[in-house]
């Protein structure tokens, strides 16, 4: 018990060490910003802006939008009482407010949490999930999805997709300026310092979007063992977890056909067909199943 809690306290730390990442990156774009046009505090000052904008445009929206392209719907308690008594059930041992019930039509075993808190949050699974995994088992998914709303993961990994928007964004604008400006860049004069500071930037502006992307998927990894560990904590029974995820990773058909890139690293299993290289493996949304499914069985 003592190394699950040393899992989850060390995941937390990294979290917070891979949001700061996130602020740093921002900070540079805008700096960079701020010194082609000749002011820091004005590229910081733009920064800052889009930034605030686009996070309170995903803190309180971002969960309806993702529902929707999921193409998942409210469901009634008189349609799945199974899945409501076990939502309910596990959110009274959780001390939370009992999130809302949606389902995905589709034969794929999965689910995802999303929402903004434990206040405003939505349990996700889809018919294939209900109708392949056990009681026991549909128990370890749900626990698992509520432990990520109980730890406010559902907030974290929606700022984070957030925050790659922001940086691909500042990039996107970083790299128009210095391909389309010049005639700025001419007022400015061309000397040797100019020339590797442009160079700097365009470099900058390329990789940033796909550094800023591999942070995103560093977090939900994280994320992931957490989530497994407090599960099984909340249901006091890891095998069922760790049952459903080897029917997980044997589901012949895994893709969900809404799901996307935007919206993957919320699923309990990448809703994608798996996929064996190292490019593959480094932008990978989760750790890899095999590894989760040791670590429960040790608990």
């Amino acid at each position: 018990m003592r190394i699950m809690f040393n899992e989850v306290r060390n995941n937390k730390i990294k979290s917070v060490v891979l949001m700061l990442l996130f602020i740093i990156l921002i900070g540079v774009l805008g700096a960079v910003i701020g010194i082609y046009y000749g002011s820091v505090s004005f590229g910081l000052i733009i920064a800052i802006l889009i930034s605030l904008a686009y996070s309170l445009l995903g803190l309180f929206s971002g969960d309806r939008i993702i529902l929707s392209a999921s193409g998942a719907r409210p469901v009634t308690k008189k349609e799945f009482p199974h899945l409501y008594h076990t939502i309910e059930g596990l959110a009274i041992a959780a001390n939370i407010p009992a999130p809302k019930a949606y389902v995905i039509d589709d034969s794929a075993m999965n689910a995802f949490a999303t929402g903004r808190d434990p206040k405003h949050a939505s349990i996700t699974v889809t018919t294939g999930l209900l109708n392949k995994m056990s009681r026991q088992e549909l128990e370890g998914v749900v626990a698992h999805e509520m432990s990520h709303i109980r730890n406010y993961d559902i907030r974290i990994m929606m700022l984070a997709a957030v925050l790659v928007g922001i940086v691909t964004l500042l990039s996107d604008f970083l790299l128009r300026t210095f391909l389309w400006g010049g005639k700025h860049r001419e007022s400015r004069g061309s000397s040797r310092i100019a020339a590797i500071l442009i160079l700097a930037g365009i470099v900058l502006a390329i990789l940033n979007p796909i550094i800023g992307e591999m942070i995103r998927l560093a977090i939900s990894r994280k994320r992931e063992f957490m989530a497994d560990a407090n599960g099984a904590l909340l249901t006091r029974y890891p095998p069922g977890l760790a049952n459903a995820l080897k029917k997980i990773s044997k589901d012949p058909d895994p893709l969900v056909d809404k799901a996307n890139k935007a919206t993957a690293h919320l699923f309990i299993s990448t809703p994608f067909r798996q996929k064996q290289s190292i490019v593959i493996k480094l932008f990978s949304t989760h750790p890899p199943i095999e590894e989760r499914i040791k670590r429960l069985e040790a608990m």
